[in-house]
């Protein structure tokens, strides 16, 4: 365990060349790394620990290489340590009202133990970070946040619920300190079904079941949600439970379940065409730029009164002057910061943010910003690679179908 004074909070008790993830892997604080309750179990099963957002996290196992580990979360089953994530309890009665005050999500019009990925944003419209929020009960709600946010985030919650509490609004926020797991690919049910108090057929994707038994480890919350594409879940769960959980479910007699690391977890999500914060949106982007204008609730469209809404609400009536979009390539790999151009190399329309192998397509996939000209999928570009114009075109996103658990 090691104390994070700032959070009032503990945390816990190749052969092959892999697609490169240093982009993903910043650690700008020179505060010691803080650990995750697993940090001794991910040693011991051969994780090669690296800083990430503030935290030694497994970056990938000595059995596996990423590109391994990426197709055997496509075909069986991975487990990710994901418990570096901040969670938080927003409760009171005008819960609903203060999270919507913060960010795009129509939470009033989610049902029970259904939740949404949202944005918090700025009053410029620019996006603060990207959490996703689980309305438990009209009073009770359930935040999962970036690590890498983790600080800004909370004071920024903090700060508005002083604010909304001096109006004689009732909200609390209140960090809770528990372990985080995301079991992600086709075998997920297999593995984690026999451990459960409840059938996962009931758990469609952002959907929640809040105080279940996991694996005898009580007062669990598995979600049907994940950074993948995959069906998968994340469980919260206390920390005592977090290795008797990982444990149980590398056991599992029904499904080939193996540890996976940050390296797997960013190219998983790139195939899936996700945004990672601090790469792929940030404050200088806005939700019409990084083609996150679904997370806009119709309600929250016509009250236009979350943070930016006339920038943003603009944008969506006049289209924006750059836009996310993603790309395929052959030869070597575009990635974050290359700059784009069009066919015939000599006009710049803008610049990648993430980019690698795809694992399961055999080609290079990337997403980033282009004029409005370029848009659309199809359109031939050029990627400017040391010193080199390597061909590109823009593709629809995302690359490999997602396989959510969809109840029609």
């Amino acid at each position: 365990m090691q104390c994070l004074s700032k959070w009032k909070c503990v945390w816990g008790k190749t052969k092959q060349l892999a697609p490169p993830v240093y982009q993903i892997i910043r650690n700008n604080s020179k505060a010691p790394l803080k650990n995750t309750e697993l940090y001794d179990f991910h040693v011991a099963h051969g994780g090669k620990m690296v800083p990430f957002a503030g935290w030694s996290m497994p970056v990938l196992y000595k059995d596996q290489t990423i590109v391994e580990s990426h197709l055997h979360t496509r075909k069986h089953c991975s487990l990710f340590d994901v418990s570096h994530m901040m969670q938080t309890h927003i409760t009171g009665k005008d819960s609903i009202k203060f999270m919507e005050s913060l960010t795009v999500a129509d939470i009033e019009g989610l049902k029970e133990n259904q939740g949404t990925l949202t944005l918090f944003t700025d009053e410029k419209g620019g996006i603060l970070d990207d959490l996703i929020v689980t309305k438990v009960t009209d009073t009770f709600l359930f935040v999962v946040s970036n690590a890498g946010c983790a600080d800004k985030d909370l004071v920024h919650m903090e700060a508005e619920a002083e604010q909304f509490r001096c109006k004689g609004f009732d909200v609390q926020v209140e960090l809770i300190c528990n372990g985080l797991l995301a079991v992600q690919g086709p075998e997920m049910p297999n593995a984690l079904q026999p451990g459960l108090d409840f059938d996962l057929k009931t758990l469609p994707f952002m959907t929640s079941f809040k105080d279940c038994n996991v694996f005898g480890v009580p007062g669990c919350q598995v979600s049907c949600c994940g950074y993948t594409g995959e069906n998968g879940v994340e469980i919260s769960m206390p920390l005592e439970g977090l290795q008797p959980i990982t444990e149980a479910l590398l056991k599992s007699s029904g499904a080939k379940v193996r540890l996976a690391g940050l390296g797997a977890r960013d190219t998983l999500r790139l195939e899936a065409g996700l945004c990672l914060y601090g790469n792929d949106i940030d404050e200088t982007t806005t939700p019409v730029q990084a083609t996150l204008a679904w997370t806009i609730g119709k309600r929250r469209r016509q009250t236009a009164d979350f943070p930016g809404a006339e920038i943003v609400l603009k944008e969506l009536k006049n289209k924006p002057h750059r836009r996310r979009v993603g790309f395929i390539s052959q030869g070597p790999p575009a990635r974050g910061g290359t700059k784009v151009f069009d066919e015939s190399g000599t006009i710049e329309l803008g610049h990648l943010t993430s980019g690698c192998p795809s694992p399961c397509l055999g080609v290079n996939v990337s997403m980033g910003y282009v004029q409005l000209s370029h848009w659309k999928p199809g359109s031939k570009v050029k990627f400017q690679i040391r010193n080199k114009m390597v061909d590109g075109q823009v593709s629809k996103m995302p690359f490999v179908p997602h396989k959510y658990y969809i109840v029609k």
